[in-house]
């Protein structure tokens, strides 16, 4: 194996890559076709960033809880169950589509229940990489191994679903989604792991649940990044939540042009992550993440005002690569420095931090676009994550102060 792809030579996390690649094909596709379905049956901006709502909520209140009961029992198992209902949930909103019986409330119902066994599975997931991965020195390497995956499928996703939808509708992209869940429950099925130590000592959940808190709280880099990653995930919400009214109204096209606009995304934060692959250390993220949000904020703001398709798909690369680098950079860091025994807990509050900022953000968003157009909502979003940059620039001095000793520990810097 060459170095890139070094996590790939643990035989648990090369199967569980390839099932979940070939699921998270059919989760872009449902994405993209949800989206493209609230947009033709409602046609308007509020009910998009209400919909986003609905699905992103429960990332609001449910990580802390999931993440207390990560560290008490078997994430493998939480994780298979997690992957089954969200192949059901698919499946029922492809069966209500294709019997045209689909109803604005049965899409909030769906992707309310979605958002739920999300907020379970996302810290789930997080916390689960380093039991499959034989060398913990390719942990850095398998999340962004992961990065890469996410965002190949988000490429390929909605490649495939725009087409999908222009000629045989959104229930047949639902059906593919909730057929791919096989891949990746048939690779956790398969996976040979050593079983977790079993916690003899069970405290009351809110008194772990403080406990974790406590720690984040005390650890000046994963309480600065989190909150950063909190900041932009609201402040950016609107970018995501409006993209099918951008493709449609401000620049005239149908279920292709949103197909393109995704892809454009996808492209920019495959290129991402494959350039975090290359990366031998976690040194010099921090910084990086920093001047992502500054590209991210800038060519968000130059999309409200472009009305020329190949400007806005160029302008989206821009924004899929900002985005995802701080995404990643942000979990790489704190999975790296993070305590193994507050590991669930704290991926539990980056679960919030990542998802549960957004729902804020799109109801928010989709508000404002109905006051003052969708063009102006992404300048305003824009503008506002170049504030949040600016702020965390001004935190690198005390975050690099911080974090070296656990750099040192870990032998990812010389001791003095």
């Amino acid at each position: 194996m060459s170095s890139p792809f070094r996590a790939l030579r643990s035989r648990n996390y090369r199967l569980f890559f390839i099932g979940q690649g070939i699921s998270l094909i059919g989760s872009w596709m449902t994405r993209l076709a949800t989206s493209w379905l609230v947009y033709r049956l409602t046609d308007s901006a509020f009910l998009l960033g209400l919909v986003a709502f609905a699905g992103q909520a429960p990332s609001i209140l449910l990580p802390p809880l999931a993440g207390v009961w990560l560290d008490r029992f078997d994430r493998h198992r939480v994780l298979v169950i997690t992957q089954v209902l969200s192949m059901l949930q698919s499946l029922a909103l492809a069966a209500l589509v294709l019997s045209d019986t689909v109803t604005m409330p049965w899409v909030i119902a769906l992707t309310v229940f979605q958002g739920v066994v999300s907020a379970v599975e996302i810290p789930t997931r997080q916390a689960s990489v380093v039991r499959m991965i034989d060398d913990r020195a390719d942990l850095g390497n398998a999340i962004a191994l992961n990065s890469s995956n996410f965002n190949a499928a988000r490429l390929v996703g909605p490649a495939i679903a725009g087409p999908v939808v222009a000629a045989i509708g959104e229930g047949y992209c639902f059906l593919i989604d909730g057929l791919s869940y096989i891949a990746v429950i048939w690779g956790l099925l398969s996976m040979r792991l050593t079983p977790e130590p079993r916690v003899t000592e069970r405290r009351e959940v809110w008194h772990e649940l403080r406990e974790g808190w406590q720690y984040i709280v005390a650890s000046t880099p994963i309480r600065t990044l989190l909150v950063f990653l909190a900041a932009v995930g609201m402040l950016s919400a609107p970018y995501s939540a409006l993209t099918p009214i951008l493709a449609g109204r401000t620049l005239g096209g149908g279920a292709h042009t949103l197909g393109f606009l995704m892809a454009a995304t996808g492209i920019g934060a495959l290129v991402c992550a494959v350039r975090l692959v290359l990366r031998s250390s976690v040194v010099g993220l921090v910084r990086a993440a920093a001047i992502a949000i500054v590209v991210f904020g800038v060519c968000c703001v130059l999309l409200g005002l472009s009305r020329q398709l190949w400007l806005s798909m160029l302008l989206m690369t821009a924004t899929g690569y900002g985005l995802m680098y701080q995404v990643v950079a942000t979990n790489t860091i704190v999975q790296t420095i993070v305590d193994d025994d507050k590991r669930g807990r704290v991926m539990s509050f980056y679960t919030i931090a990542l998802a549960g900022s957004g729902p804020i953000g799109s109801l928010l968003g989709g508000l404002l676009a109905a006051r003052i157009g969708v063009e102006s909502t992404y300048m305003v979003a824009g503008a506002a994550c170049l504030g949040a940059a600016f702020w965390f620039w001004r935190q690198l001095p005390a975050i690099r102060q911080a974090v070296r000793p656990r750099y040192v520990e870990l032998g990812i810097l010389p001791g003095n």
